[in-house]
């Protein structure tokens, strides 16, 4: 191959991508916004030039993969998410239910002694008085990071890594090979294979979406082969991940019909079972509403229409309707989900995939939290599309990191509004210049004159 200024100017850039990750990852505390703010967005400009190039796919997969592995001895810098997990893991290795207690109950006086469970660990935790809602497939993964590594939090967050490193591969191949069936350019992939909130907030920050979009994606490329009864057990496992996927389940029912749909449904059933049932009890149970329930209720971060009905509350009622509010938007995300699966059957795994997107942009825009990782999901589902609102999304999110500037947790409301702003205003454009083109489609099929 012959280089162009082109290839040297975008291969250059990657190399100045790395020195961006390497100081994200090592070197930029969430307090220090500003110093995030500008190389996130510095990441995001190199994205932006270099996805819009002819890069070899190969050569841009590969240097997705040497950003996440840039990570691999880095202590998450944006989030503290993995103090719950290795104290998760430890419970399971002591042979405790994490479901069961709260980590409060192993503090003080009388309280049961349990390995690697310290009072230094208990102090990170952000949510000790809550009960752990982590699925049984993460719980799998937080023992094992606590079975191999026992003595070291850093070795946990190490063997936690690679695990997240090989369910990005995963998908990142998953997502090449799905692009190439739904005669999509292979190009796509580098939307998520590149992208820097894909990468910083998985790899680098420790979160477990990483097996559900694995999953997720899995999932799909069997149904591609209408594997159904097969494609029924990586979509156990992504709710075993995380609960999220089971808004799914209305258009997946649209794309299988009924007669499928109910064997897709019993192995699915079969697999959450045998997944649950070693830690669920009816005290399990309770405990677990409890805490989804309060998650509904009281938590709250980087919203967009919760924060416009939160202020009319106040204004109405002079205090923070959250408890009302948040069940509502929950329904209301629900019967929307509802009202998308009441579409004909969906004929192909890319238009499931776009309704699955769909349903995750509804419930993201209703939610009363929104953390930047949770747009990664959104990300991979839209990378099978033309849309790019996700890709803008991820870019922008990193405006909630502004809360962390202090130990009070303040967010910039005026930051908040611009990110949705420009996101919805990405979004309208979209859906406008896509019903522009399907409008044109039509009309160009109605002229074609058939021979008699």
């Amino acid at each position: 191959m012959t280089l162009t200024r082109k290839h040297i100017a975008t291969y250059t850039l990657l190399g100045i991508s790395a020195l961006v990750y390497l100081a994200l990852g090592y070197a930029t505390p969430r307090e220090n916004f500003t110093q995030l703010l500008l190389l996130t967005l510095l990441a995001f400009g190199i994205y932006a030039y270099v996805t819009n190039q002819k890069l070899n796919v190969w050569h841009g997969i590969g240097a997705g993969l040497l950003f996440r592995l840039l990570f691999l001895f880095a202590i998450p810098a944006l989030s503290d998410d993995y103090f719950r997990f290795v104290w998760d893991g430890h419970l399971l290795l002591a042979g405790e239910n994490p479901y069961l207690y709260l980590p409060s109950q192993f503090t003080g006086e009388g309280a049961p002694a349990i390995p690697g469970l310290t009072a230094e660990l208990f102090l990170q935790l952000n949510s000790p008085n809550y009960y752990s809602l982590y699925p049984p497939v993460l719980q799998g993964v937080f023992w094992l990071a606590a079975a191999l590594s026992p003595e070291s939090l850093t070795g946990s967050i190490l063997l936690m890594r690679v695990i997240i490193l090989a369910a990005e591969t995963g998908s990142i191949l998953l997502l090449l090979r799905l692009l190439r069936r739904m005669a999509l350019p292979d190009r796509y992939v580098h939307l998520y294979a590149l992208n820097p909130l894909v990468i910083l907030e998985l790899s680098a920050n420790l979160h477990m979406e990483a097996l559900l979009i694995f999953f997720l994606l899995l999932f799909l490329y069997q149904l591609h082969y209408q594997r159904y009864l097969i494609a029924a057990v990586p979509f156990a496992l992504a709710v075993g991940s995380k609960l999220l996927p089971l808004m799914f389940l209305p258009v997946v029912w649209r794309k299988l019909g009924l007669k499928r749909f109910i064997g897709f449904g019993v192995v699915v059933g079969v697999v959450l079972v045998s997944l649950f049932l070693p830690l669920l009890s009816l005290e399990v149970l309770r405990n677990i509403w409890q805490s989804i329930d309060l998650y509904f209720q009281r938590f709250e971060f980087n919203a967009s229409v919760y924060y416009l009905f939160r202020w009319l509350g106040y204004r109405l009622t002079g205090y923070n309707q959250i408890a009302v509010i948040g069940p509502l938007l929950s329904l209301a995300t629900f019967v929307m989900i509802l009202s998308m699966a009441a579409v004909k059957k969906l004929g192909s795994v890319r238009r499931l995939a776009g309704y699955m997107a769909a349903a995750l942009t509804v419930y993201l825009l209703l939610a009363t939290t929104v953390h930047p990782w949770y747009i990664t999901t959104l990300v991979a589902l839209t990378t099978l599309s033309h849309f790019r609102y996700a890709v803008v999304w991820s870019c922008l999110a990193v405006f909630s990191y502004s809360a962390y500037r202090t130990s009070a947790y303040t967010e910039n409301l005026w930051l908040v509004a611009l990110e949705y702003t420009l996101v919805g205003l990405w979004l309208v454009a979209e859906l406008y210049l896509y019903r522009q083109q399907k409008k044109h489609a039509n009309l160009t099929r109605q002229s074609v004159v058939l021979p008699q």
